[in-house]
């Protein structure tokens, strides 16, 4: 032990005596570090948002939607979620909770007092606000007895509130929807942006009131969410549901299907392996700039060695062993390593926080602890990797043609 705190503070000399060199050597170090560091944490940080907002709606969640390809977009031979299926999930599947289907309305415009906008119209249930976790902040949510009565009123997001430069509370005011007039009873919470685009920018009419708009001709596109109250039926709910809007179509196997039944924490855990995938690549990429560092350090070390041929004839002459000088060497080039990469850390915990905060909307930054640990340990194994070779000469060099050596 005494021996290798001596070999570190002769590393730590060695360093100090020639700062600028060490300073220039570690560059390539701090700018690798510090670029991984970046990445990571605004793809950690855009990946914990997304996933915060995905999970809001629970793992007792499941959602019945259409399945298309881009064979069927190119074609326009589109599927669809009909009533039928609706009437199959609500009236004949044990299980099923609360359901909430949402129509996708088509209307040209949504206008208030000479100002229009456009914004999505979703035709829903009283159901939607306990099946998708939404309340409003102001007024209330949509009732059994407007869809039973057809009534024109309608709730908004607050971004469709502040397009049409509607009062802080819409509550009792009018508004067109395409070419009907609308009564808005209440202002939904604010839930912000998700992949750049608001969640904020749409009104929600009764359901049947959406269908009427749409007319008996038209296929309107439609996906029905519901709960499972008993979250160890979830599984099994789903399989019921499959079967029976399988049996309700005439489909004989799961080859026919054109339709899946996912639950809300699906969509996290595929978010999650994608941004898992996405952060080592990119991580990956950016990290070869470390190498790039190491084999810095490794012509600086060799230069050293050269430089240092007869101070290490004169530490052998003295009773030092290959294993001592080959330490030292080796904890010089660690050391640069790692003083570079704990800099690197720092500037790139504050590009990720300082980008982050440049981009309109975007989420905070978010630096994970083995991130960290992760850049410490593979910027000192860098060095140590790197380091081998010069400690390795340096080590092997005779001390007899070393003490010659001019």
């Amino acid at each position: 032990m005494q021996a290798l705190l001596e070999a570190f503070r002769a590393a730590l000399a060695s360093l100090l005596a020639n700062r600028m060199r060490s300073v220039l050597t570690t560059l390539g170090i701090v700018i690798g570090t510090g670029s991984v560091i970046a990445v990571v944490s605004l793809v950690q940080g855009f990946s914990a948002s997304i996933k915060g907002q995905l999970a809001e709606l629970g793992g007792s969640t499941l959602t019945l939607q259409a399945v298309n390809t881009n064979d069927n977009f190119r074609t326009g031979k589109l599927n669809y979620i009909t009533f039928e299926d609706l009437d199959v999930v609500r009236y004949r599947v044990p299980g099923v909770g609360q359901v909430a289907p949402i129509l996708v309305v088509s209307a040209p415009g949504l206008s208030y007092k000479g100002r229009t906008v456009t914004a999505d119209v979703r035709g829903s249930t009283a159901e939607y606000a306990a099946v998708y976790g939404r309340w409003p902040s102001k007024g209330r949510f949509l009732a059994a007895a407007d869809d039973r009565g057809r009534r024109r009123v309608t709730v908004i997001g607050e971004k469709l509130r502040d397009d049409l430069n509607m009062p802080k509370d819409p509550t009792g005011e009018y508004l067109r929807i395409g070419s009907e007039w609308f009564k808005v009873i209440g202002l939904m919470e604010k839930q912000g942006d998700l992949l750049g685009f608001s969640l904020d920018n749409y009104a929600i009419i009764p359901f049947d009131v959406g269908r009427s708009m749409m007319g008996a001709s038209n296929q309107p596109f439609m996906q029905v969410s519901f709960t499972v109250p008993d979250l160890e039926q979830v599984n099994a709910t789903r399989d019921r549901v499959t079967r029976e809007v399988r049996a309700a179509r005439g489909s004989r196997s799961a080859a026919d299907d054109t339709f899946k039944v996912e639950a809300a924490d699906a969509f996290v855990k595929q978010f999650d392996q994608i941004t898992g995938t996405a952060t080592l690549v990119v991580g990956g990429v950016v990290g070869i700039s470390l190498l790039v560092g190491g084999i810095g350090i490794m012509n600086i070390m060799l230069v050293s060695v050269t430089e240092r041929t007869r101070e290490i004839g004169i530490l052998k002459a003295l009773g030092a062993t290959r294993r001592d000088i080959l330490v030292q060497f080796l904890l010089e080039a660690a050391l640069l390593a790692l003083l570079g990469g704990i800099i690197g850390i720092v500037l790139g915990i504050g590009a990720g926080f300082g980008i982050a905060a440049l981009i309109p909307g975007f989420p905070p930054a978010s630096v994970p602890i083995w991130v960290v640990a992760a850049a410490a340990g593979f910027s000192a194994l860098v060095g140590v990797v790197f380091g081998i070779m010069p400690a390795s000469k340096a080590a092997s060099l005779d001390p007899i043609e070393a003490l010659r050596y001019e």
